[in-house]
């Protein structure tokens, strides 16, 4: 298994009280905001949306488009270090800060995370089992994917897409040629469509001097593409297949030579298999009830691997599951009364200062603590009310 070289020197210790940089505004550059302030240091946020949830928080911010070269030098100088809250980040972006600064995660593992295409065939060559694919530019392409995988099968935008956005199942020729119109023209990939029992994340964490620190492997479930539930620890017959989970994430993060935090997507098939579906190489909305129910957030682990200093314990201390909340459960403008979450002794309300709430824009999120994960995921359910 042969490793990405890093050919500069990326042994930089940043102590607290030193400024770290964020490239993205969204809702995890303000809870990593938010855990960096706690350890003392100043974050200043490189974003192109004026009044982001983490420019709220953060003690500068910088509004300007990623591809904005003399823009991008400007933040470089005024931090230390620089991580991410989205991987689509443009790569100019991430080439021109780090003449300047260290930026974790780099270069070579953005580039892999962005294209699913060179991404699945990276972790393949690495000898990680991933779920089957085939690129697709032509409807000949299209044809040969289905004499390989099989219908179903689904095609997505090799980059850029997210929450089911950029994919299409289809089931037949004429589904594949359609999807290939709506796509298109830029290329494609193909991947068999997994009868899977289960949807699971690890997210793990490496930094610089090569410490790596797993979380045990989270359960996942969605709706309309979009994460709905995530509950902690594994349950049932799923025990089994975490300790394999936690030696793929690892396996990953160090073939990568990561310098940050990934979270990895596996599914789970009837015969306890598993197969990597996604990466995403920063904190997860998975990992959001790590805040509560960890001994280290996903949040402050991400700033201690960027930083290179020591990581946290990333051991449960209380059995948990999150829901998110979504701008469905908002009336217009009107949010909903939290008098009934805020009421219960083990429910944590997270609620990101979005202004405007829409169909399928994720406004929050609710975590639960309990002694059972089953139980926490009850609660969770019934307080959110939907």
């Amino acid at each position: 298994m042969t490793s990405f070289r890093v050919t500069s020197d990326r042994n930089k210790v940043v102590l607290p009280g030193g400024t770290i940089g964020v490239f993205g505004g969204g809702q995890l550059g303000r809870m990593f905001c938010q855990a960096a302030q706690r350890l003392g240091y100043q974050v200043v946020v490189y974003t192109d949306e004026a009044e982001s949830p983490a420019a709220q928080v953060a003690a500068q911010s910088i509004v300007a488009d990623y591809r904005d070269v003399d823009s991008v030098k400007s933040f470089a100088k005024r931090i230390d270090v620089a991580t991410l809250e989205f991987e689509n980040i443009p790569l100019i972006a991430v080439e021109t800060a780090q003449e300047f600064v260290p930026i974790r995660p780099g270069h070579q593992v953005l580039a892999v995370a962005q294209n699913r295409l060179k991404e699945k065939s990276t972790l393949r060559d690495f000898g990680f089992p991933v779920t089957p694919f085939h690129e697709v530019r032509s409807y000949s392409d299209v044809l040969s994917a289905a004499g390989l995988l099989g219908w179903p099968m689904v095609i997505k935008t090799a980059s850029g897409g997210y929450d089911g956005k950029g994919q299409r199942k289809v089931s037949n020729a004429t589904q594949g040629n359609d999807a290939l119109e709506l796509l298109g023209p830029e290329p494609l990939i193909a991947e068999k469509w997994i009868e899977y029992v289960a949807e699971v994340s690890v997210l793990v964490a490496r930094n610089p001097a090569g410490q790596v620190e797993a979380y045990p492997m989270f359960t996942n479930s969605h709706r309309n593409h979009i994460l709905d539930l995530t509950t902690v620890p594994a349950i049932g017959e799923l025990c089994h297949v975490q300790a394999k989970a936690l030696e793929i994430a690892k396996g990953i993060a160090e073939s990568l030579m990561l310098e940050g935090l990934v979270c990895v997507e596996m599914f789970v098939d009837k015969d306890g298999a598993l197969m990597v579906n996604e990466l995403a190489p920063r904190p997860h909305n998975s990992g959001h009830l790590t805040i509560e129910a960890c001994a280290v957030s996903q949040f402050e682990q991400q700033v201690r691997a960027v930083c290179n200093l020591p990581l946290g314990d990333a051991s449960v201390c209380r059995q948990a599951a999150m829901v998110n909340l979504l701008g469905d459960l908002w009336t217009g403008d009107k949010a909903p009364d939290w008098t009934k979450v805020l009421a219960h002794r083990d429910a944590h309300l997270h609620l990101y200062g979005k202004a405007q709430a829409r169909s399928g824009r994720k406004m929050g999120h609710l975590t639960v603590l309990a002694d059972s994960a089953l139980e926490a995921a009850r609660l969770a359910i019934e307080l959110r009310g939907q």
